[in-house]
């Protein structure tokens, strides 16, 4: 580890927290229906989509109605990309001639842009054309990413709400986040990308000569429109398959510092709306030191694994690279380094991002087990846009539960009492991942349809299969790699584990939001819990390491952690 090392960590945490009061408080405006700096512009054109869709802004929505508006949006969305890709080769914009996609990829890549994942078993600048990139995937990523805002919201509204029967509008808040807040950001995000070298072009191919005289031909296409969405909504994915790792998606250190910045932008930001929301901003600094805490002890592991020399080559005298990047360089973004590398992978796994400028598979095991940790978590460091906030505060719901225990008393968070429903959801909406994560890869492991998949033997072929199955029902969508995931048994069950990832964590959650919002607020008492201090901070992330412990630990026992004392036994897999 170096000193640079840390700097470029604690200048990445440093502006982070810079941007989260200022956009907290403007998503706050958006979704309170607050006149902000866009309005005199996009106000009409809000007001017009409303006319033509036929929604009342006014007319808000029971949690039933809240949560069938964004299951069939949802539906709608997922058959349409499916169609998109199954037509696409009688579809215009495609200069390079891609064929239909098959029925099994086409199905998996339709779920898991719809969910906000997009896990990839293709090589997008090979497989997709222009017009399903563009209309297809890109729209499902601005959707997709409105869509778990929205959610997010509505959770906020149970906990700030009393004695009401309804928690927003759907369409109103999906509209409003489209419209006011990815839309102008990504806007100026890909002007930023072009500026710097990312291509935005309708063609296909280049074809260069290069110095030895061979003819290559290079893809382009409208990548910079794309990469802006994918990183500000979290969605992950890429144009190219080498993702962040191509220099036409990731240009350079200014490009990779910024597109760490947008994965954890509007999600920090989020925290903030909610403690505005609440009527109080102690509240959302809570959640995000929560979040913060986890982060640097991610980063801080992942980092020291990754600066070590693997022993298979130290017996040898080999650091594995010189001049400040020692460490282990399999697999690294030259350009990047350890520490770069390192830092990304843990922001693209902490938020439900996916996007990657390293190979995850090349990691130590250790430094691969930070990744996976975090998407085992649920993703609530930070998280995915929506996703991380309200699945932080699914946990903080259990974590009051326990402590109402320990004391004897009814637990209570922010002046509504935790009753029987809440908890009873919450368990729903937190014990469906695990089933999803270990069940399939349990399937998998055991199955010649599944281990046929698997580059590798032994504990690492396991993590391969174990990281695809988390990543995929955390809807994050980065890959491990070296493991084989376009077969007709990984498509499918990989798109089982994303649908059932989302949506049935939504669904209860919703429900929560409900319930919350139609109990009385409680007045604050001397013997009320404080929620905006150190001891709840200390509380939650105590509980969300016990639950992912007790969850999670004989899975990393069988992959990375008995890999990693194998290789300091001298044993390589």
């Amino acid at each position: 580890m170096t000193v640079n090392g840390w700097i470029q960590i604690l200048v990445f945490i440093a502006l982070v927290v810079a941007v989260t009061r200022p956009l907290g408080g403007f998503m706050t405006n958006v979704f309170t229906g607050e006149r902000n700096l866009l309005s005199p512009v996009l106000g009409p054109v809000e007001r017009g989509l409303y006319r033509l869709a036929g929604v009342d802004e006014r007319r808000e929505q029971h949690w039933v109605s809240y949560a069938v508006s964004a299951l069939l949006f949802s539906a709608v969305g997922m058959l349409s990309l499916y169609a998109m890709q199954r037509f696409q080769a009688v579809l215009p914009f495609n200069p390079q001639e891609m064929a239909n996609v098959p029925a099994d990829l086409a199905f998996n890549t339709a779920a898991s842009f719809t969910t906000n994942t997009n896990w990839q078993n293709y090589g997008g600048e090979s497989t997709m054309s222009n017009l399903v990139q563009m209309a297809g995937l890109t729209v499902h990523n601005f959707v997709s990413a409105a869509t778990g805002i929205a959610l997010a919201v509505a959770l906020v509204r149970g906990f700030a709400r009393a004695s009401a029967r309804t928690i927003g509008n759907f369409w109103v808040d999906l509209t409003r986040c489209t419209l006011y807040v990815l839309l102008p950001l990504c806007l100026v995000y890909a002007l930023f990308l072009v500026w710097q070298g990312v291509p935005q072009s309708l063609g296909g191919f280049i074809d260069a000569t290069t110095l030895e005289g061979a003819k290559q031909s290079i893809a382009i296409g409208p990548v910079a429109s794309q990469e802006a969405i994918k990183m500000l909504g979290t969605n992950g994915g890429g144009f190219f398959n080498a993702n962040s790792a191509h220099p036409f998606e990731n240009p350079n250190a200014l490009t990779n510092l910024v597109q760490m910045l947008s994965i954890f932008a509007l999600g920090a930001g989020l925290t903030n709306l909610f403690g505005r929301m609440v009527g109080d901003e102690r509240q959302g600094w809570a959640i995000l030191a929560a979040m913060g805490v986890l982060f640097v002890a991610g980063v801080s592991v992942a980092y020291w694994a990754e600066a070590q020399a693997n022993p298979a080559f130290a017996a040898f005298g080999i650091d594995g690279g010189v001049d400040g990047l020692a460490g282990n360089m399999e697999g690294k973004e030259t350009r990047f380094g350890v520490a770069a590398s390192a830092l990304f992978a843990t922001v693209t796994t902490a938020a439900s991002c996916g996007a990657v400028n390293s190979m995850h598979d090349s990691f130590m095991p250790l430094g691969g087990m930070i990744p996976m940790i975090n998407m085992m978590l649920g993703e609530i460091i930070i998280g995915g846009v929506g996703a991380g906030l309200y699945g932080m505060l699914l946990f903080a719901i259990i974590a009051l539960f326990v402590a109402g225990l320990m004391v004897g008393r009814t637990p209570e968070y922010l002046g509504k009492k935790l009753e029987a429903k809440e908890v009873k959801m919450t368990m729903l909406a937190v014990l469906c991942l695990p089933v999803m994560m270990l069940g399939w890869t349990a399937v998998a492991v055991v199955l010649d349809t599944g281990t046929a998949s698997m580059a590798n033997a032994g504990p690492h072929g396991f993590s391969e299969a174990l990281y695809a199955y988390v990543s995929a029902a955390a809807n994050n969508g980065s890959a491990f790699g070296g493991l084989t995931g376009n077969t007709l048994w990984y498509n499918l069950t990989l798109a089982v584990g994303m649908l059932v990832g989302r949506f049935f964590v939504i669904v209860p959650m919703l429900a929560i939001a409900g319930s919350l919002a139609a109990k009385k607020r409680s007045p604050v008492s001397a013997g009320s819990f404080p929620t905006h201090d150190g001891l709840f901070v200390g509380l939650l992330v105590g509980v969300i390491l016990i639950v992912g412990g007790l969850t999670f630990f004989p899975a990393l026992a069988l992959g990375p952690i008995v890999e990693h004392l194998a290789m300091t036994a001298g044993t390589l897999y």
